[in-house]
């Protein structure tokens, strides 16, 4: 797609960017878009992120406030700093945290779930729609900026971000919300790789005096709502230095929404110790309030910042309670509970399994960033460089943690890339991407983060009492590119057709000697199963519903950089069927 800007948005949890850049300008540098949103109710003002937050009006609210924005009189829901501000006051109408929840297999996360747990006079949406309503809001406040150019964003080149852990399932989720919000063609760009370009696009030919063959680079990306380690290894091919993304981490739901929630419950023990008691949405509400003070107290350098709860009622508080965070209980709460000290054989803890649990999102069970960080290293190389990146990491305190725990297990110290923004470089690093893509700059080599694999039933007896094993059958290896595709050329398989079936797929980021054909007997600790797919390949009742039908497998990493799996029939009417997630989980 040629287009006059290429455009990168950082899609976050807790904050969203823009940056663009004019290819028909060779001098163009990349520029942030400054995003027009509410910051109070009839206030509107560009600013350089947009917080992820949407708040969903009553209509006596909808009545009384002024939400019109340049682009739109009558707002029935609106993002932003005004969302978020307003917000935590009436937490049950505040949807966050909506990138976590859409990559959260254990929910339906096309239906309207959110906001989680709110009341039933709230009128709910899912977490692909509210993606989709912060991407539109993106959409047309850029449509308004640029109408002078006739440079409608849909239009444009467009380069979305998503963390490198996220699974086929929630890329595809990615792409439909972007569809959602009218952007039907978009490219995926996994976070902490666009973080390590944005370092690139600064360094311009400096990055090769800063690294040299050998040298293997951490990106530590600890946003919102996610933890993602990524290492980018330096090679030599033919006389010139080269980049390789050799490593990705597993899942780690565990960030910033996960210390604002610690933060909370010290401040409400210490609140209902002097004989205040906080109901649910009081405690929402707190939540919000600690994200607030935490990050004051990160970036402005303070000694203390306010924290204040609003009265539900003389019944549970009369009035508004004001109480405060100090920089070293912050600190103690952060960096003792959230980057332990700890030797590089530490392993994250896991907890033991209740029988019944609240639903909600699957937070990791263990808060420990330095012991997740021991096993992903532990389980791939050890780094001689790092490269931080998300809000959270906007801590010194915390960075150095990182960096003295490396350096430890190292036996020396590491190399410390800076000069990136913690909250702006991944979609600074999505424009430069784009760049790269049209032969202006470095590229780093990687495709696939995972290797997938599907479920293949073993062929056996039926013994009663005893499921037939599963079989991991390999389609797509670790690395394999966007674009390209693979045939296992050798196996045939029978393919059910005509009814209902289920499909079940696996991934994993350490088996990285799999190639396509490759069929693993027994599924080892090492391969993560993925949400399966129930689904039907051919029609319903048709001729020879339920028969087995011999085919081979054909394998695709589309551009966006999800897996198409194609079943074509071996002789016959020579059929083919292309099996894909289904987004729509059954609940």
């Amino acid at each position: 797609m040629s287009s006059q800007f290429v455009v990168g948005i950082d899609l976050g949890t807790t904050n969203s960017a823009v940056a663009y850049v004019d290819t028909q300008d060779p001098s163009a540098r990349i520029q942030l878009f400054q995003i027009p949103q509410l910051i109070a109710a009839s206030t509107t003002e560009a600013r350089s992120t947009l917080p992820s937050f949407l708040y969903l009006p009553s209509e006596t609210e909808f009545s009384a406030l002024a939400l019109s924005l340049p682009w739109n009189q009558t707002q029935r829901s609106f993002a932003g700093t005004f969302a978020r501000d307003h917000g935590w006051k009436v937490p049950m109408r505040l949807v966050s945290s909506a990138k976590s929840w859409l990559c959260h297999s254990g929910v339906d996360r096309s239906a309207p779930i959110l906001p989680w747990q709110a009341p039933d006079e709230v009128q709910k949406i899912s977490p692909e729609q509210a993606s989709a309503r912060y991407l539109e809001h993106i959409r047309n406040a850029w449509d308004f900026a640029f109408d002078k150019f006739g440079a409608k964003l849909a239009d444009q080149e467009v380069f979305l971000t998503v963390p490198a852990s996220f699974d086929a399932v929630a890329r595809e989720l990615t792409v439909r919300a972007a569809q959602l919000a009218g952007l039907m063609h978009v490219t995926l760009l996994e976070e902490p790789q666009a973080a390590f370009y944005a370092w690139l696009g600064r360094s311009a030919e400096g990055w090769r005096r800063d690294l040299s063959v050998g040298d293997v680079v951490l990106v530590c990306d600890v946003g919102g709502g996610t933890t993602d380690f990524s290492l980018i290894a330096v090679s030599e091919a033919e006389g010139n230095l080269q980049l390789e993304r050799v490593a990705v981490g597993d899942h780690i739901l565990l960030g910033g929404d996960n210390m604002d929630l610690a933060l909370a419950h010290n401040i409400r023990v210490r609140v209902e110790s002097q004989g205040s008691k906080l109901d649910n949405w009081q405690f929402a509400a707190l939540v919000h309030s600690c994200r607030q003070a935490k990050e004051d107290l990160l970036e402005k350098n303070l000694e203390v910042a306010p924290v204040v709860i609003l009265g539900r009622g003389s019944k549970v508080i009369g009035g508004s309670i004001k109480t405060e965070l100090k920089k070293s209980e912050l600190e103690a709460i952060l960096v003792d509970g959230f980057f332990p000290i700890c030797d590089r054989a530490a392993r994250p803890a896991k907890a033991a399994r209740v029988g019944f649990r609240e639903l909600g999102l699957p937070f990791a069970s263990d808060a420990g960033i330095t012991r997740h960080l021991a096993q992903f290293v532990g389980a791939h190389r050890q780094p001689t460089a790092v490269l931080f990146n998300g809000g959270v990491m906007k801590g010194e305190p915390l960075r150095k943690r990182v960096t003295d725990t490396l350096s430890s297990w190292n036996g020396q110290p590491l190399k410390l890339l800076s000069g990136t923004d913690f909250d702006l470089a991944v979609a600074q690093g999505a424009a430069y991407y784009g760049l790269v893509r049209r032969g202006r700059g470095v590229r780093i080599r990687g495709g696939t983060a995972r290797a997938y694999y599907v479920g293949i039933e073993s062929s056996m007896p039926a013994i009663p009492g005893m499921t037939p094993p599963l079989k991991a059958l390999c389609v797509a290896p670790f690395g394999m590119e966007e674009g390209s595709e693979s045939e296992v050329a050798d196996r045939e398989f029978g393919l059910v057709v005509g009814e209902s079936a289920e499909f079940r797929f696996l991934a994993s980021s350490q088996r990285k000697d799999d190639r396509v054909g490759n069929l693993v007997e027994e599924v080892d600790d090492r391969m993560t199963e993925l949400a399966p797919v129930a689904t039907t390949l051919g029609e319903n009742g048709e001729s020879g519903a339920g028969n087995v039908v011999p085919v081979k497998l054909h394998s695709r990493v589309t551009e966006l950089g999800t897996l198409e799996l194609w079943c074509e029939e071996v002789g016959g009417a020579a059929r083919r069927w292309k099996l894909e997630y289904n987004v729509r989980e059954a609940s």
